[in-house]
């Protein structure tokens, strides 16, 4: 790794409360989801945000839960990789990308319905907050320059 930018700040460090709140969204979000589609939304945000810390972390995160090397290797292409994805997945995708990238100010409302034809109210309420939550911590993170390469994934519990 050669001329990596350093990092601006320890923005946990500094500001604590807006952390732990951050952490908290996140934590409420993903309440009743499976871990394997919040990884897959954490990662597609990530990629389209450009955040390099973050998408090292949940590449790290969903290999050491099982997730499969060529579903991640093939996420930025998901839409062409259709064998690979579920339909639910795919689904969450779809929006995971309308929401970050909000093409034109809004997520269309093909995009929406398709998602809410694969999740319930409730769950759909989960994966826009997953969303959002990511989005937030890729801006930190990529303001900040969040360094690659130094996270660690937790021991997996079973």
């Amino acid at each position: 790794m050669t001329n990596a930018p350093s990092p601006r700040m320890h923005f946990s460090r500094l500001a604590p409360e807006v952390y732990r709140a951050l952490a908290g969204v996140e934590t409420a979000a993903k309440k009743d989801l499976d871990p394997t589609l919040i990884e897959l939304i954490k990662i597609r945000a990530s990629q389209l945000n450009h955040c390099a810390f973050c998408i090292d972390m949940h590449t790290t995160d969903a290999l050491a839960d099982g997730e499969r090397p060529e579903r991640i290797h093939l996420l930025n292409a998901w839409e062409e990789a259709a064998g690979y994805y579920t339909e639910r997945e795919r689904a969450a995708l779809a929006l995971t990308e309308a929401v970050t990238v909000l093409t034109d100010g809004f997520v269309p409302d093909e995009v929406y319905d398709r998602a809410a034809e694969h999740f319930d109210e409730t769950e759909l309420a989960h994966v826009i907050g997953v969303i959002v939550a990511i989005n937030a911590w890729n801006r930190i993170g990529v303001t900040t320059r969040m360094t690659p390469g130094t996270y660690r994934a937790a021991p997996v519990k079973h």
